[in-house]
């Protein structure tokens, strides 16, 4: 009896016949059991299907909020999700999407930042290119897309990009034309390992800023751009305040503690204010170039020796954020502490100027974690993923910036690499964008994703040099500030 309601649930998981539970089920508009049929919305044809009831014919699909705006219909939604895609019985979650509906007909364009899922309506920049929908996942295990209670070793690239394809399999029916995957950073890497393991989803791919950490113990590659980064100028201005900031480091740990009172921040999971103090200081070199431009450095104290104790202070904590790894500020990105630990790597950088000054060196993740999560590396799966890439990987698209620590290890193409580009964006940083690409690179990079989409005018499949983006910029929509979206530094 045990196996067969054991082989029940995985068969109800499976095809999507869960529906919203506990509280996102009061939250939420409840399933509607319609069949979901072919062709596009009443909006678009007048059919009499309006999108939001072919939206909720999808079986574990509910509608958590809809949002006005010109143009496109935006929802805010949420579906059911196996814990485990291999062992259905484990249980569910609600994860969060949200869909911005332009047209059925159009090409759509999936989002994933690697993080939580923004319910504010914004676009993508393959969505501008292609003037298509957009569907934007949470990554499971960011609150509130969290099992409840948490099994953590379910939280790997594998279940999400299988969270990811169950996804589009329930949206493709709605949305028949041609889907790319696009995500920054963590988002890049994303859309990577979702293309790895369902390269059958996408007809394309734009990764901006991924990393691409295969050997998570050899990082010479991060010393090397950062001792060559920029100007030497600007490189001595960042190192002589971060320095100073360790030589001060009782009286700026001071200024550290009554911060912290005030605001109620805690160090339990890093285990000392003294080794947070530490780590929001190591990052400031690394995420001044990561976030910043070449102008910015006249932001920076000139005379690090003469400079105040609040100048030191102001500098680090306008470019690390004294905030970062305190209890408060780590909780929300837990999920990513713990997938750098056990899957994605992350950098370990040397620092050389800094001489005895550090007592931790350049924290780990599993200092970030909270110990009560178990964590183990598992060094084969990055190199399973760059070797796919450079083997097998089709008609994807990465776009690094110049400056970009992160991109000192990018993911390369290899000889069964197929109508794929890597491209810089000159003096860009961890914010670079195919619109911010040379010229000559920025045509090539548009007329790719408006083919790879089905979207390409005439004249641009006559001329490649003549693509623009088929959708007019919208300063709301559109507005992208990489501060505000940056997730970790390490």
């Amino acid at each position: 009896m045990r196996k067969a309601l054991r082989g029940f649930l995985s068969l109800a998981v499976l095809i999507g016949t869960v529906g919203v539970t506990g509280a996102q089920a009061g939250a939420a508009t409840a399933v509607r059991p319609a069949a979901v049929t072919g062709g596009v919305t009443a909006s678009d044809d007048g059919t009499g299907a309006d999108i939001k009831d072919r939206i909720l014919a999808i079986p574990g699909m509910s509608v958590i909020e809809e949002k006005p705006y010109a143009g496109y219909r935006y929802f805010v939604l949420s579906y059911t999700q196996p814990v485990d895609h291999q062992d259905p019985s484990r249980g569910t979650f609600q994860q969060r999407i949200t869909l911005l509906h332009k047209d059925t007909s159009r090409p759509t364009v999936f989002s994933t930042s690697g993080y939580n899922v923004s319910t504010t309506p914004g676009r993508a920049e393959p969505t501008r290119i292609i003037d298509g929908n957009q569907v934007s996942l949470e990554y499971r295990y960011f609150t509130p897309s969290r099992p409840a209670p948490a099994d953590w070793s379910r939280l790997d690239i594998r279940q999400a990009a299988d969270d990811q394809h169950r996804v589009f399999t329930a949206l493709k029916r709605i949305y028949p034309a041609k889907w790319l995957a696009t995500g920054a950073s963590k988002g890049g890497m994303t859309a990577t390992y979702y293309e790895r393991f369902h390269p059958g989803d996408m007809d394309g791919v734009v990764a901006y800023v991924a990393p691409n950490d295969v050997v998570d113990k050899e990082d010479s590659a991060y010393d090397r751009f950062l001792a060559r980064v920029g100007t030497k100028a600007c490189r001595d201005r960042l190192a002589a305040v971060q320095r100073e900031a360790l030589v001060r480091r009782a009286p700026l740990e001071e200024k550290y503690r009554a911060y912290a009172a005030e605001h109620g921040y805690t160090f339990d999971t890093t285990g000392s204010l003294d080794r947070a103090y530490e780590a929001v200081v190591m990052d400031y070199y690394w995420t001044f170039w990561q976030y910043s431009l070449p102008a910015d450095c006249d932001t920076v104290p000139a005379d690090a020796e003469s400079a105040t104790d609040q100048e030191i202070w102001d500098s680090v904590d306008a470019i690390t954020g004294f905030s970062t790894y305190t209890d408060q500020g780590l909780e929300k990105y837990v999920p990513y502490y713990y997938q750098a630990g056990t899957q994605l790597g992350s950098p370990d950088i040397r620092q050389p100027w800094l001489g005895s000054l550090s007592r931790y060196g350049y924290q780990p993740p599993r200092t970030f974690v909270p110990r009560s999560i178990p964590m183990k590396f598992q060094p084969a799966v990055m190199r399973d993923i760059d070797g796919w890439v450079r083997h097998h990987g089709e008609r994807m698209l990465y776009v690094y910036g110049e400056n970009d620590p992160y991109g000192a290890e990018p993911f390369r193409l290899g000889a069964g690499s197929r109508d794929s580009y890597v491209m810089t964006v000159p003096g860009g940083n961890h914010g670079a964008t195919v619109g911010a690409l040379a010229e000559g690179d920025r045509a090539k990079a548009t007329a790719a994703v408006l083919r790879w989409a089905g979207v390409a005018p005439a004249a641009v499949r006559e001329d490649p040099a003549k693509a623009q983006p088929l959708a007019a910029y919208d300063a709301r929509l559109d507005k992208r500030d990489v501060r505000e979206e940056r997730g970790p530094r390490r």
